[in-house]
């Protein structure tokens, strides 16, 4: 019989309810984790508490936490936790089983390859500040070991990276209350250089939401091991809307300090605050960089994952290595140095991918309605089109009003993604459902 559907769909086997998890034991500690890693809130204060002042920004999060919950995470978590089906799964019925293995497939993997280069770049940078070296040399060194030796444990020994994840994930957290502590005093005299409250708060959601997007389609995959929609729901509130303010809120209100205590050189980068906690400055450093193993494990995982099921040709091994070539180069020439613009190409990417997999959950009546033959033309024009909504710097010849630092154009995106989707499958561009038989008997 000719196979109606691909291999890495009709091999997939559901998560049976037996092995599903509470929240407590899987989302919320993951969702927490993202937001505190160091790179999330590393350079956050620049662009919103040089505006607006901090209640605008915490009140800012607040939202930004809302719109990753309620936009971002819940229809891919609830389609993962009904089906027990992961993201390159779920994903064939908004985007269909060939146009699956772009989007969100190897679209996913590639994506995971600029993360690696990201967090490499960011430990590697502690690491020389713990170390208070400047040498470039030793940077390369760094970045190399750091890639290659963690891209080699993802790949053989991931279950071992989720066990230390359960106790590394925290670290960060003491170290932002001790950062905070040491800057308590200079919260109360910080003022913000501009007094623009809009461009402040837009830039808090285009950050965040872009820095979650991602991680928010991938809530099939952690939805996949949730029961029912209480974990989901939960697991969603504890993890995203709280991390965001923990670790979003702490951490400006920590370099806030920092700038109002008048110490040092002036600097909205928070390596600044925790260096002027003193003494325990560079073994902070080092706990910040230890930390960032879990999140280069996890996503030199993923990217293997992508890679290996959308390409079953090519070796696991060759495909993992090769990915890693390029986030090490991308590390140590300094590409991956942009986290905010990263955080945007992110959100425009991912953005519409939401949008589009919420409109097509609710077209099918708040369910899967199971793989769609083909390419699903609704969903690949819809991810194009808010795609572009969502990169406007980069389009040549477009008026400035459309290319503003604080347009959250990841936000856009998903707004664009979720109504084009709707539009054109309402005109009949989206192809039949696989059958279950069918699929069963592929």
């Amino acid at each position: 019989m000719a196979r109606t559907v691909p291999q890495y769909v009709e091999c997939s086997i559901p998560v049976p309810q037996a092995s599903r998890t509470p929240w407590y034991k899987s989302t919320f500690p993951t969702y927490a984790g993202i937001f505190l890693w160091v790179g999330f809130y590393l350079k956050l204060a620049e662009p919103t508490i040089s505006n607006a002042s901090l209640t605008v920004c915490l009140l800012a999060l607040l939202v930004a936490g809302l719109l990753c919950f309620g936009l971002y995470y819940y229809v891919p978590a609830m389609l993962g936790m009904k089906t027990g089906q992961p993201l390159y799964v779920v994903g064939t019925s908004t985007f269909g089983t060939t146009g699956g293995y772009l989007i969100p497939g190897l679209l996913m993997g590639l994506l995971q390859v600029g993360w690696v280069a990201v967090v490499s770049s960011v430990s590697a940078n502690f690491i020389m500040k713990g170390l208070n070296q400047t040498s470039r040399g030793l940077f390369i060194l760094i970045v190399v070991l750091w890639v290659y030796s963690l891209g080699w444990v993802a790949i053989r020994g991931i279950h071992y990276v989720g066990q230390a994840a359960k106790f590394l994930n925290w670290i960060p957290l003491i170290m932002i209350l001790i950062v905070l502590w040491a800057n308590r005093s200079g919260i109360a005299q910080y003022q913000p250089a501009h007094h623009d409250s809009v461009t402040g708060f837009l830039n808090v959601l285009a950050i965040v939401i872009g820095y979650f997007a991602t991680a928010g389609a991938a809530g099939a995959d952690f939805g996949m091991n949730n029961a029912n929609r209480k974990d989901v729901v939960l697991g969603g509130l504890f993890g995203i809307v709280l991390g965001v303010l923990l670790a979003g809120g702490l951490s400006i209100l920590s370099v806030a300090g920092y700038l109002g205590r008048g110490i040092g050189v002036p600097s909205y980068e928070y390596s600044s605050a925790i260096s002027s906690v003193g003494g325990l400055a560079p073994v902070m450093f080092f706990l910040f960089a230890a930390a960032s193993l879990v999140p280069t494990c996890f996503s030199s995982f993923i990217a293997a994952n992508s890679f290996s099921t959308m390409l079953p040709k090519i070796p696991r091994s060759v495909s993992t290595f090769a990915a890693l070539t390029v986030s090490a180069l991308m590390a140590v020439t300094g590409i991956a140095d942009n986290l905010v613009g990263f955080f945007g190409i992110v959100g425009a990417s991912f953005g519409p991918i939401c949008g589009a997999m919420v409109a097509d959950y609710l077209l099918a009546g708040r369910r899967w309605s199971g793989p769609r033959l083909g390419v699903n033309w609704a969903g690949c024009i819809a991810w194009a089109i808010g795609f572009l909504v969502g990169i406007p710097e980069h389009i040549p010849g477009l008026p400035a009003a459309f290319v503003k630092a604080d347009n959250p154009s990841g936000l856009y995106s998903f707004i664009v993604g979720f109504l084009v989707y709707l539009v054109l499958a309402k005109s009949g561009l989206r192809p039949p459902v696989v059958a279950p038989k069918a699929l069963a008997s592929a």
